[in-house]
């Protein structure tokens, strides 16, 4: 790839790196292009995602993206934070302390959109409770990965596979998830960096790559 030139290893707190957006946005792509630019940079990388970064987490995210039976909204926030709270402590907090980079594929704001928003319990309630849940810990940078619902649905269509309890959802419910995506990005712009994923994935990954390189210098 070219642009940006890598960062150099550096000692000390780690740096902690989120991708989020809706289904089919492309997060699993960007994630893993910047995972291949700082490994191939001598950096050490955690690479995860939430929920299943864990093996509790695993177990949580059966219920919550392919139980059959119906799983209530509040009790589905609740799974996620949980899921959170042993995945942050676990495998979040000791990768940063050892001064790794941590790519997260979602994190507290996927449960604001999508609990808060597409289920309609509340953003602030639903932040909070994600909070509490992780000791207060925010990402160094949130990556946001903004399309269409229609668009892409169409991606995942293609994709030819089984769509899980989030994904089957209405238009409607996966509209308020990209408006709460944008309104959070909107009120946290030092956080955040959101990208058009419309765009080809090279530019998308060199845009990463330039943020990436600001926080390591």
């Amino acid at each position: 790839m070219t642009g940006t030139a890598p960062p150099s290893d550096r000692p000390g707190r780690g740096i902690f790196v989120t991708f989020e957006g809706g289904d089919g946005v492309g997060k699993t792509t960007q994630a893993s292009l910047l995972e291949a630019w700082l490994t191939d940079a001598g950096r050490t990388v955690v690479r995860t995602r939430e929920p299943g970064g864990t093996e509790v987490g695993v177990l949580i995210r059966d219920i919550v993206l392919h139980h059959r039976g119906e799983v209530s909204p509040r009790a589905e926030a609740l799974l996620y934070a949980a899921d959170r709270a042993h995945h942050i402590e676990t495998v979040v907090r000791p990768a940063l302390a050892r001064g790794d980079v941590v790519i997260q594929d979602r994190y507290l704001d996927s449960s604001v959109a999508y609990q808060g928003a597409g289920r309609v319990l509340g953003r602030d309630e639903v932040r909070q409770l994600s909070l509490w849940a992780t000791e207060g810990l925010l990402p160094d940078l949130t990556v946001l990965l903004d399309l269409d619902p229609v668009t892409a649905r169409a991606r995942l269509d293609a994709d030819d596979k089984p769509f899980d309890r989030l994904e089957a959802e209405k238009e409607s419910f996966h509209a308020r998830v990209r408006e709460e995506f944008l309104a959070l990005a909107a009120a946290e712009p030092a956080r955040f960096l959101v990208l058009d994923a419309a765009q080809p994935p090279t530019e998308l990954a060199a845009a990463v790559r330039d943020r990436v390189a600001a926080l390591l210098a």
